[in-house]
């Protein structure tokens, strides 16, 4: 018997489905940095927490010259490691990879270590940024088996949701890609 095959959501989003049981993903929208066998991990992208970048950058003890930054909020990426930041960003040209940094295939990419800090904190590094704390984190099967229970719809990521659209417009417009009007979705699964 043929091996099942498996889907890879990287560089979609994940729309939290109403009825979503865990209050951390309610109403949320996850962009996926990586979907493999052995799990996915991705960052909620419309749920601001009361810091601001300023605020940020001055806890690691940097200044940030950059006034259309330093009011940006941080958000909540996910309740794992929520100590520590990911920064989600456009792809930066050849030479300019920091320490620690997934390109996700066809899509941004994602920071951890704190040289994109540094960069932007001296008027450089990416232009465009969404800052967490933590991150979204599923086991192998994990996810797969939450879609399947009609826990999330999927959708080809759209840049313009994370960088150019008010966090509280996000999960509606990342719905809108779909085609779908959030007054039309249900809680229950495979009922007409």
């Amino acid at each position: 018997m043929a091996a099942a095959s498996r889907i890879d959501l990287t560089n979609q989003f994940l729309i939290a489905m109403p009825g979503m049981a865990d209050d951390h993903f309610a109403g949320s929208v996850v962009y996926l940095c990586e979907h493999t066998a052995n799990g996915a991990l991705g960052l909620v992208i419309n749920k601001p927490i009361d810091i601001k970048l300023r605020n940020l950058f001055e806890k690691v003890d940097l200044p940030l010259d950059r006034d259309e930054l330093a009011e940006q909020p941080v958000y909540f990426g996910g309740p794992v490691q929520t100590e520590r930041g990911f920064v989600l960003h456009e792809r930066q040209g050849e030479g300019t990879g920091y320490s620690s940094t997934l390109s996700v295939p066809g899509g941004l990419e994602m920071t951890t270590s704190r040289d994109v800090l540094e960069a932007m904190s001296h008027g450089g590094g990416p232009s465009r940024v969404l800052i967490t704390l933590g991150y979204s984190g599923w086991g192998a099967g994990q996810l797969e088996d939450e879609i399947g229970r009609n826990g999330w719809l999927t959708v080809q990521a759209d840049p313009a949701v994370i960088f150019e659209t008010p966090a509280e417009k996000r999960y509606e417009r990342a719905l809108a890609t779909l085609g779908v009007d959030p007054r039309m979705l249900s809680s229950d699964a495979g009922h007409a």
